[in-house]
């Protein structure tokens, strides 16, 4: 089924459904699907349910890249059964993605019992809601995520626990993956409120971005044929695999380890400078 919005969906060969982007020619969690990537790369590995129980005060999740809504509805319904209190903002340029997929909730299964809600989202930016024992605030921001970063504005935003980040990936949306952009981001974080951060990528480049915009930076669970993926945190023991010295020498190493400083998408090794940035990492000393 395609849409006139420029979507469609698709069948995994896993029998799950998704969602593809005509534009970008890009499938949203492609491999094992909606739900199960979501479980894997930030239910658990954020351990959410863990971390809820124990939190004090609204627990502030920011899902970056909403999409078709997902991962931050995983992460609900996984965690209804726990009485806590969910601040959850999401950002993304669009909503078409949204729209559509819940034009297909039967098909899709995931956003089944969250459509009236959804619209209200779209509708008023902002909805309230009781999620089984959990209460929850869902705020969207439609814009342009980088230009939000470093605007005044960001500084009002509630700083966040944990941020889940599914962009587009470097080679299609190189704006969302720049040195810059995740500096931006770690400024904007709470010293003091331990934040992690997990994506889908494991390249070189968005490791050595991150270790530069301020994070440390560790190795990611895997999800479906991934090996692994890539967490990055402000708080050391939120990270149970660091990169080593070891990665430091391979990324020394490699033909694409310079971050990408404007968003305009390319592959270098790194440049003295930038290497030796990374060697004076708290991380690697």
């Amino acid at each position: 089924m395609q849409s006139p919005s420029g979507y469609k969906l698709v069948r995994l060969p896993n029998g799950a459904c998704s969602v593809h982007s005509l534009a970008h020619h890009e499938t949203f969690h492609p491999v094992i699907g909606p739900v199960a990537e979501a479980e894997a790369l930030y239910l658990k590995q954020l351990a959410l349910a863990e971390r809820l129980q124990s939190h004090a005060g609204p627990f502030v999740l920011w899902d970056v890249g909403l999409g078709a809504a997902a991962n931050a509805l995983t992460v609900l319904r996984a965690t209804r059964h726990l009485p806590s209190d969910v601040h959850l903002l999401s950002f993304d340029h669009t909503t078409e993605p949204l729209v559509f997929a819940l034009k297909h909730s039967a098909e899709l299964g995931y956003l089944a019992g969250y459509e009236d809600h959804l619209q209200k989202l779209l509708e008023a930016g902002m909805v309230e809601f009781t999620n089984a024992r959990q209460r929850v605030r869902w705020e969207f921001h439609k814009g342009d995520f980088p230009a939000l970063v470093s605007s005044p504005a960001a500084h009002e935003l509630a700083k966040p626990d944990a941020i889940m980040f599914d962009a587009f990936s470097p080679a299609k949306n190189p704006a969302m993956w720049t040195q810059p952009l995740f500096a931006g981001l770690f400024h904007l974080l709470d010293p003091g409120r331990p934040c992690a951060l997990p994506t889908y990528s494991r390249s070189t480049m968005l490791r050595v971005t991150l270790l530069l915009a301020g994070f440390f930076v560790g190795v990611g669970h895997p999800t479906g044929e991934k090996e692994e993926t890539t967490i990055a945190a402000n708080n050391l023991e939120l990270i149970s695999e660091p990169l080593d010295r070891k990665w430091l020498q391979r990324a020394h190493r490699s033909s694409s380890a310079e971050p990408l400083w404007t968003p305009v998408y390319r592959q270098a090794k790194l440049s003295p400078e930038t290497y030796e940035k990374l060697r004076l990492h708290p991380q690697f000393l």
